[in-house]
Order: structure tokens, then C-alpha cells, then sequence
């Protein structure tokens, strides 16, 4: 009996876990509690940018792209400066160069919603206030977007600066500024940038550790040990990077620790940084044989 109990319990657990909301569904339901409690400042005062962005939410859970597209723009038309909205079409967008135009207009409406000050005083907490949130959507997707069209240097400073705003990095910025500083070549700034989070210890951060010292180090028993580490986190990554795995059309858009949607994101995001480092992926390959 003890054992059939038990089943049901975990059937009921995956059910839980399955169930458990998105971020940006979570972002809605915190929104609407702060509104419940009355803590809005006054930016969310505004009746047409609430409006607005309750339309984004529904954007964001609509189940084609054409909903959301209809639902973005319907927004922009209640609220010119509903940035959310530009990122939603970015995002749709049919090519680089007109999603970075979106982009920018994302950031641009942001920066007008938000008005000056705000950048002053409430510099190092930007992610903490929800009003703040669709600037720090909006100029992260314009970083990624420069960085695909080989505007690195724009890129990378854009990251750096998101970083100068919200220093508690709730968005993972670090985790698309790593690879870029590697594939770079600059390699104190991701040192730096390791010691700024020297806490973390996911996978996203324990192979980019290993890539970093087998660029200082070679074949060391330091590295060989930052990649010990990364494998015990995700043991799946090699194969993604070394071509041994097919790699999906579009990236996964949920991810667990240590699964393979974990593996493929770390793998598209940095296999150039792998690429471009002499011996890098052969000595990955050669430590996987070894079955290290």
C-alpha cells in the first residue's frame, strides 16, 4: 500500500511541477498584487499603459504568432510608449534589421515612459521595480540583436550596462555576455566578470569556466577539473557542442538543470567561444573519450 502511495504522490508532484507558471506569467500575478496593495508608483498609474500592458500579458501567453502580433499592436495603439509591445513585434520580426528597428523604438518609448531621473535614482536596482522591466526586456533584445548583425562592441556595451543597472542580474545577462567576451578574445573582462559572480555555480557559468582555463592553461588538471564540475551539472552539453546531437530548429523555450533544453541553449549560445579558441573542442572531445 505504501508503495502505490507513493506513485500517486509523485504523479501529483509532476502535475505541481508542470504547472507551475512562466516568468512573465509570474510578473502578471505580481503585478496585479502590488495593484491590490496599492504600491503602484505613478507610472503605473496611467490607465492606458495598464491597459497596455495587460495586453502584452495576453500577448505573451497568445498561442500564435498572429495573436500576439494583433495583440501588440492594439497595445501600442492605447499606449505609444509601451515597450513590451515593440519587443513582442522585434521578436516576430522577419528580418535582423527590422527587429533591431523595433528594438530601438522599445528602448526609446521605455526611456520616454520612464522619464530621466529614474536612471539616477534607482541605479543597481532596475529590475526590482516592475515599471522598469520592459527598458531591461527592451535593451537586452537590442544587445542580442546588434550582436547578431556583428555590431559586437555595441553589443557588449549594452550588456555591461544592464549589468551597471541591475547588478543582481535576474535576467542572466551575464550568462550572453560571457560567450561574447570569450569569442572576443578578451578574456580579463571575462575573468572579471567571473570574479563579479564568483558564487555561481551553474552550467551556464561551469563551462564557460573550463573554456576560460583551457585558454589560460591548456590541458591542466585545473581545467580538467572545471570541466569535471560542468559535467556533473549537465553531462549532456558535449554532445551538442561537438555535433554529436542534433540541435533543434528554435531554442527550447523552458529549460530544467541539467537537462538536454539546458544543454542546447548553452550549446547555440557558445559554441562560437568553443569555435574560435584553438583546440578547444578537440581537447573536449579527447577528454570525453578518456570519459573523464
Amino acid at each position: 500500500m505504501a508503495k502505490k502511495s507513493s506513485k500517486k504522490s509523485k504523479k501529483k508532484k509532476a502535475k505541481e511541477i508542470k504547472a507551475l507558471p512562466s516568468s512573465r506569467e509570474i510578473e502578471h500575478i505580481l503585478s496585479e498584487f502590488v495593484k491590490t496593495l496599492g504600491l503602484e508608483d505613478e507610472r503605473e498609474q496611467k490607465e492606458e499603459a495598464r491597459i497596455a500592458q495587460e495586453l502584452v500579458y495576453d500577448a505573451w501567453e497568445a498561442p500564435t504568432r498572429r495573436e500576439a502580433i494583433a495583440l501588440a499592436k492594439k497595445a501600442l495603439k492605447i499606449y505609444p510608449n509601451c515597450a513590451d509591445a515593440y519587443c513582442i513585434l522585434a521578436e516576430e520580426a522577419r528580418s535582423l534589421e527590422e527587429a533591431l528597428e523595433l528594438y530601438q523604438k522599445a528602448v526609446q518609448a521605455a526611456e520616454r515612459d520612464l522619464g530621466e531621473e529614474i536612471f539616477k535614482e534607482c541605479e543597481g536596482m532596475f529590475w526590482g521595480m516592475l515599471s522598469t522591466r520592459p527598458y531591461m526586456r527592451a535593451r537586452a533584445g537590442l544587445a542580442e540583436c546588434l550582436w547578431d548583425m556583428g555590431r559586437k562592441e555595441e553589443a557588449i556595451g549594452h550588456f555591461w550596462d544592464l549589468l551597471r543597472l541591475n547588478p543582481n542580474d535576474n535576467q542572466g545577462i551575464r550568462y550572453l555576455l560571457m560567450p561574447c567576451l570569450i569569442e572576443l578574445g578578451r578574456d580579463k573582462e571575462a575573468e572579471k566578470l567571473f570574479k563579479r559572480y564568483k558564487n555561481e555555480g551553474s552550467t551556464f557559468w561551469q563551462y564557460s569556466r573550463a573554456l576560460l582555463d583551457f585558454r589560460k592553461c591548456g590541458n591542466s588538471p585545473k581545467t580538467r577539473e572545471s570541466l569535471r564540475k560542468a559535467l556533473k551539472r549537465n553531462p549532456h552539453v558535449p554532445g551538442y557542442l561537438l555535433g554529436q546531437k542534433r540541435l533543434p530548429p528554435r531554442l527550447p523555450e523552458y529549460y530544467s538543470l541539467g537537462d538536454e533544453n539546458e544543454a542546447i541553449i548553452y550549446a547555440v549560445r557558445n559554441y562560437e567561444a568553443w569555435k574560435v579558441t584553438p583546440g578547444a573542442l578537440q581537447w573536449l572531445e579527447s577528454q570525453q573519450v578518456m570519459g573523464i
